[in-house]
């Protein structure tokens, strides 16, 4: 939509998780030098927490397409796992290449899976699964995830697991029915969110690489808005950069003002209520801006400067 006004290859604030944007803040690069590390070492368990928004699942993703450069390393992935036991090991034969039906027995299955690991094993190959959203899972499952961990031979484990969940993952590794499997956690990183100065570097990095080559399209009243609104989530930035963005292009502005990014708050279920701003301020602003995008997409309107 705005893309040609502001010079851009690409829209630089989506919520899909894209690797391409990955940004090396200290907390996501020590969080991936603690996969790395662990994941060398062969350690059973590895966990890694942070808030709604922080970027989980981009981390995630980031090191599943680390590990596939690798050539001794053999990853499985599953981003849901509010399943049944049967179902993860379903998921993880599948992952693994195993042909198996859904009238495989649960201990052919386990069979299955145990006989794969070890010839990967032969093969000098490190097998990794990555379970996303892991404060989903239930408790028979952590424990059917627990009893996969046990597959080792006498020097190595067969099956390295990495649990990438909200805060609701410890409490759910509290529970005293669960200590076992907490218990194999040898290594742990929580995710924080992006301090005031970081924001600023964020904001540039995701324009640059959209393709913006100008000065700061944000100016600095902009990104400290951004940054107290947000509370450092990068989701919650991406949101609002992203609506500040349609917001000044509904106006023909080329900078990015923090009244903006205050209009696009009021707009925003998540941040509506730590703005002093009218929703109907922002709302007859954004309508407008749509206007214009739409009728500019169907070749009625020819952008000739600000609306008044």
């Amino acid at each position: 939509m705005y893309l040609e006004h502001f010079h851009l290859r690409e829209q630089p604030f989506s919520i899909t998780p894209d690797t391409s944007y990955f940004f090396q803040h200290q907390a996501h690069q020590e969080a991936m030098n603690v996969l790395l590390i662990s994941l060398e070492q062969g350690e059973g368990f590895i966990k890694i927490t942070g808030e709604v928004g922080t970027g989980k699942t981009l981390l995630c993703r980031k090191l599943l397409n680390h590990l596939s450069e690798q050539a001794e390393y053999v990853t499985a992935y599953i981003p849901n796992p509010n399943m049944s036991p049967s179902a993860l090991n379903h998921a993880l034969a599948d992952e693994l290449c195993i042909e198996a039906t859904a009238r495989t027995g649960q201990h052919k299955l386990f069979k299955l899976i145990n006989d794969r690991l070890i010839e990967l094993a032969r093969d000098d190959k490190k097998v990794i699964l990555c379970i996303d959203e892991s404060q989903a899972m239930p408790e028979q499952t952590l424990e059917a995830l627990r009893l996969l961990s046990n597959l080792e031979t006498e020097k190595s484990k067969l099956l390295q697991i990495v649990l990438f969940g909200q805060p609701e993952l410890n409490n759910v590794l509290a529970r005293e029915s669960i200590r076992q499997l907490r218990q194999r956690i040898s290594f742990s990183y929580q995710l924080a969110p992006l301090d005031r100065q970081s924001v600023r570097s964020y904001i540039r990095h995701r324009l640059m690489i959209a393709g913006y080559a100008g000065n700061d399209l944000f100016t600095p009243a902009a990104c400290d808005v951004l940054f107290k609104i947000s509370n450092g989530v990068p989701r919650i930035i991406n949101i609002l950069a992203h609506k500040a963005m349609l917001v000044a292009y509904g106006k023909g502005q080329q900078t990015i003002k923090k009244r903006y990014v205050r209009m696009a708050a009021a707009d925003t279920d998540e941040t509506s209520q730590r703005t002093h701003r009218s929703f109907a301020f922002f709302r007859r602003a954004a309508l407008s801006a749509l206007s214009v995008m739409m009728l500019a997409g169907l070749g009625i309107y020819s952008y000739a400067g600000p609306l008044s």
